[in-house]
C-alpha cells in the first residue's frame, strides 16, 4: 500500500497562552497542499523502517511513523511490516510533513488490517504523537484551538488560487521558536478575519512567529516582501518556520527565482 502524505500551512497563527503542562494555547486556521511525501507499508516477516529523499535526522526507530506502527501494534497486535518513507517534504519547515508522515500510517495500518477504528479514535493515537498530526487524519481545513490538537469547521475555499512555498535552506527548531515568543490574546479575531475575503488578509491576519524571528533570520522578511512585490495577495511565514508561502490570483510569474539550496512548491490550492 503506497499513499502520499502532503504538508499543510498556517493561515494566520496567534499564541495566546502558555500552559500548565508547558505546551502553548494557539489560534490558527490549517490548510491542506499538496507538497507530498510517499508512504509504502507492506506486510513483512519482520518490522523494518527504511527511507530516502531528504536525510532524516535520528535514528529509525525514533520516526514517527514506527511510533503510530507501535501504537496500533500494541493494542490490535498488528503482525510485522516494512515501511519506507521517501522524504520530500522539507524538515523544519513549519508545513507539519512528519506529523503527516506519522497521520497518514495511522490511517494506512487501519485500512490495510481492516481495523476499522473510525476517525475520531484516529484522532487520538495521532494526538498521542505530536500536537498537528490530528489534522492530517481528515485532512481539510480547519480553525485550530488549544495546543493545535482541537478542531472546529471553517468554511474556506482556496481552490481557485495558486500557492508558492518556498523553503530558504533553514531549520529552526520548535524550542528555538517558542522560545523567542510572547504570547498574548489574539487583537483580531481569526475565525472572523479569515471570512473577509484574502485581499484583507494582509492587514488583519499575522503569525505571531513573525516578530520573533524576523530579526533574527534576515532571509524570512526579505522573501515574504519578494512575494508581495510579485503579486502574491497574501504572504507568511507558515507555521513556526522557515518556510514562507504566498497565494497568487493567477499563476507564480515566471521571473520569481530564488537560490539553488532552497525548496519550493507551487501548484493549486
Amino acid at each position: 500500500m503506497i499513499a502520499f502524505p502532503n504538508a499543510k500551512l498556517n493561515i494566520g497563527l496567534n499564541i495566546t497562552e502558555r500552559r500548565p503542562d508547558g505546551f502553548h494555547n494557539l489560534e490558527s486556521v490549517f490548510y491542506p497542499v499538496k507538497w507530498c511525501d510517499a508512504l509504502e507499508i507492506l506486510p513483512a516477516e519482520e518490522t523494518v523502517f527504511t527511507s530516502s529523499g531528504i536525510p532524516i535526522p535520528g535514528s529509525s526507530e525514533s520516526n514517527l511513523c514506527l511510533k503510530a506502527y507501535g501504537q496500533l501494534q500494541a493494542d490490535f497486535d498488528l503482525p510485522p511490516v516494512k515501511m519506507h518513507l521517501h522524504k520530500n517534504i522539507p524538515i523544519g519547515a513549519g508545513v507539519g510533513g512528519g506529523s503527516s508522515d506519522a497521520a497518514f500510517a495511522l490511517k494506512m495500518l487501519d485500512e490495510l488490517f481492516a481495523l476499522n477504528i473510525g476517525r475520531e479514535r484516529l484522532e487520538d493515537y495521532a494526538r498521542q504523537l505530536g500536537s498537528d498530526c490530528a489534522f492530517f487524519i481528515h485532512n481539510k481545513p480547519v480553525f485550530a484551538k488549544e495546543k493545535g490538537d482541537v478542531f472546529e469547521p471553517v468554511a474556506l475555499d482556496l481552490g481557485q488560487y495558486t500557492c508558492l512555498v518556498v523553503y530558504p535552506d533553514l531549520h529552526i527548531t520548535t524550542a528555538e521558536a517558542y522560545g523567542k515568543i510572547k504570547p498574548k490574546p489574539a487583537e483580531v479575531s481569526l475565525r472572523e478575519a479569515i471570512q473577509n475575503g484574502i485581499t484583507t488578509w494582509q492587514k488583519t491576519i499575522t503569525n505571531d512567529f513573525e516578530t520573533a524571528l524576523f530579526s533574527t533570520y534576515l532571509v524570512l522578511p526579505q522573501l515574504k516582501a519578494q512575494l508581495y512585490q510579485s503579486g502574491a495577495l497574501y504572504a507568511s511565514m507558515t507555521g513556526s518556520g522557515s518556510a514562507v508561502f504566498g497565494i497568487f490570483e493567477n499563476e507564480v510569474p515566471a521571473g520569481l527565482t530564488f537560490p539553488t539550496t532552497f525548496r519550493t512548491w507551487q501548484g493549486r490550492l
